[in-house]
């Protein structure tokens, strides 16, 4: 987890380091231990007001797949730049007329210990056709939760912040509690 300040550091960093032509806009960068995700907007297709929904998907589908190919060497040049300055794997998205889409992203391995009760809860949503595997089932469960607690996990996430804040200013702390200004999360 990082802090407000160490996340407006990384997203600075992209904003200045994106060529400008690059993306309408920068959406979002959003950060955890293992990954950045950096989504962008593209400019949606010009279509006439009568194009039927099915004609507008595909048009949107083909600008961002044109966008994924003629700027994939743009993006794997900021992303190796930005893999050895913040030693996280960089992934990247668009936004387009609504719709968002990943390009890249890492599924990395999470290790658990559940009890029979909880084995089961699983196991019915493998039962059930909800899920293949009980990793499956699991990612379900967990994609649930965010969906309904996004305000409760919001405000988790802040008070996390702030217990971070407040231990860096603890009597272990060597020297001045503030960060130094130019150090970005991962850097040395």
């Amino acid at each position: 987890m990082i802090t407000t300040e160490q996340h407006e550091k990384l997203r600075g960093w992209f904003t200045g380091r994106l060529p400008d032509d690059l993306f309408e806009g920068l959406v979002e960068v959003t950060v955890d231990r293992e990954e950045i995700t950096v989504i962008g907007r593209v400019p949606a297709p010009r279509l006439a007001e009568n194009t039927s929904a099915a004609e507008k998907e595909a048009a949107v589908r083909a600008r961002v797949q044109e966008f994924r190919e003629r700027t994939r060497e743009e993006r794997m040049a900021v992303a190796r730049e930005a893999e050895h300055r913040f030693r996280r794997k960089v992934s990247w998205g668009v936004e387009c007329a609504g719709e968002r889409a990943l390009f890249t992203h890492i599924a990395a391995p999470v290790m658990t210990r559940l009890r029979q009760s909880e084995r089961q809860v699983l196991d019915t949503l493998i039962g059930a056709g909800v899920a293949r595997s009980r990793s499956d089932a699991l990612a379900w469960c967990v994609r649930l939760v965010q969906r309904h607690t996004d305000d409760w996990l919001t405000e988790l996430r802040e008070s996390l912040e702030h217990v971070q804040r407040v231990r860096g200013r603890g009597p272990d702390r060597e020297g001045d509690a503030a960060e130094p200004e130019d150090e970005s999360p991962g850097e040395e």
